[in-house]
């Protein structure tokens, strides 16, 4: 059985695209020193300033989710122990 590759398993379409994005990431912060902006907040007229608080935005996202994880995660079998308990429960009021 032969195993074709699709688009995207593909080495040389990966580097492709991971140069591509290379590429526009630095033709993107480029024309930060071309384009004049409109800012509002003295932080805004910053050189690179967007990519700074949009990478800091994600990393305090993680940050806080894994935080969150602790609170909200449930053992693999939380709802088996739900059924056991619920089936136990009604047995008892027979």
């Amino acid at each position: 059985m032969s195993h074709s590759q699709d688009f995207f398993d593909r080495p040389e379409t990966l580097r492709w695209i991971l140069r591509s994005l290379y590429v526009i990431c630095a033709v993107l912060f480029g024309l930060d020193f071309v384009i004049h902006r409109h800012s509002v907040h003295p932080w805004e007229g910053l050189y690179g300033f967007y990519p700074v608080y949009g990478f800091i935005g994600c990393v305090v996202l993680v940050l806080v989710a894994k935080w969150m994880r602790k609170g909200l995660m449930r053992s693999e079998d939380y709802y088996q122990q739900v059924n056991q308990s619920t089936k136990e429960e009604t047995h008892a009021g027979d």
